[in-house]
């Protein structure tokens, strides 16, 4: 749940951020000043840009999609340690539920002692539980770059690719963003004890929901971008999470039962 909480705060912070841009109508080149242009936004331009030119032949759809999956794998390893996180925790909860009954006091001093068996727990079984978060708060400058480089970049922004231009809304596209965060979603959760929370069940249909509503009012590239990205974590929970699962349960003596 604060995870998805993070999320949320994440976007609408990304929101706030892209609609107060003030160097939004400056082309991007070399000499663009400040460490966000040199070392962001100029040089996701650049790759976009030589990957649309050498290889699609000014594709800059394909070559979005491209660097959409370079991204996606460089942080690949922090997805992995969010999963295994997430499938610790997943098999941790009757440890855990048997400490919160243990010490179900409300008082400061019996909270502390939970606290300090739970974290306890979570060393003996090499658990971090902020190990979720670290994908999610590395994801937000890449998306804001990701928005400066395409408006700033006029060969990106007035590119027509399929049924859209890159930057500009696509309702379509929304809806396909929309879809494809619910079925990640529902993947994530699928064989965890999360389905049965009313309050995941909630962030199962508010979370795509607002997802989706951002793609209606910004460029269809970052749409592209999240549709992409969501088709790799989709996979990626498909093929890593089952083993990973075993793993961790051979190696933990079945923390789960």
């Amino acid at each position: 749940m604060r995870k998805r909480l993070l999320i949320i705060l994440a976007l609408v912070g990304v929101a706030f951020f892209l609609s107060g841009c003030t160097q939004i109508n400056e082309p991007i080149s070399p000499d663009s000043e400040g460490i966000w242009n040199s070392y962001f936004v100029w040089p996701l331009s650049l790759l976009i840009t030589y990957i649309a030119e050498t290889i699609f032949n000014h594709g800059y759809g394909l070559a979005i999609i491209i660097v959409t999956l370079l991204l996606r794998t460089i942080i690949l390893p922090l997805n992995i340690k969010q999963l295994k996180s997430s499938q610790a925790m997943q098999l941790l909860q009757p440890e855990i539920q048997k400490l919160r009954e243990k010490y179900s006091s409300k008082d400061q001093q019996t909270q502390q002692k939970l606290q300090q068996e739970t974290m306890a727990l979570f060393q003996k079984h090499g658990v971090n539980p902020l190990a979720g978060c670290l994908p999610i708060l590395v994801q937000m400058p890449i998306l804001i770059a990701f928005y400066h480089a395409i408006m700033r970049t006029p060969e990106i922004k007035e590119y027509g690719f399929l049924w859209f231009q890159l930057g500009d809304p696509s309702i379509i596209l929304a809806l396909i963003t929309m879809a494809t965060t619910y079925i990640q979603q529902k993947i994530m959760m699928a064989g965890t004890t999360a389905g049965a929370n009313p309050q995941m069940q909630i962030m199962l249909y508010l979370l795509p929901i607002m997802i989706g509503g951002f793609a209606l009012f910004f460029p269809s590239a970052l749409a592209l971008y999240w549709v992409v990205g969501n088709l790799f974590m989709i996979a990626q929970t498909i093929f890593i999470r089952r083993p990973m699962m075993k793993e961790f349960e051979n190696n933990n003596g079945g923390a789960k039962k």
